[in-house]
């Protein structure tokens, strides 16, 4: 698991690519608390258009991202989900607390 982060204009984008799952979880979610803290951004975008697979672990790492920057009065949204990673999310109703859109 892979992530790049790009901030700008007080958005924080969060490109994940690879496989989402417990292994590497643990390490990815402590960077995107890390830099959510360090940029404090007003909204935050994670892009999973390069996720291949994702497990329980990437609703986690999403549902806490979230809390952390609604807890700093920012949004964050989810785009480009695949349709793997779609389907756990679909199957965990999270597209009822943050938004998420699939790959066209």
């Amino acid at each position: 698991m892979k992530a790049v982060f790009t901030y700008d204009n007080n958005r924080l984008t969060i490109a994940l690519s690879g496989e989402l799952d417990h292994h590497g979880a643990r390490d990815i979610m402590d960077k995107i608390m890390n830099k959510i803290d360090d940029t404090l951004p007003r909204d935050c975008h994670i892009d999973m258009g390069k996720v291949s697979f994702m497990d329980s672990s990437g609703i986690a790492i999403v549902l806490k991202a979230y809390k952390k920057v609604n807890a700093i009065g920012g949004r964050l949204w989810v785009e480009n989900v695949q349709k793997q990673p779609m389907h756990v999310f679909d199957a965990a109703g999270i597209d009822r607390i943050i938004g998420i859109s699939a790959t066209v």
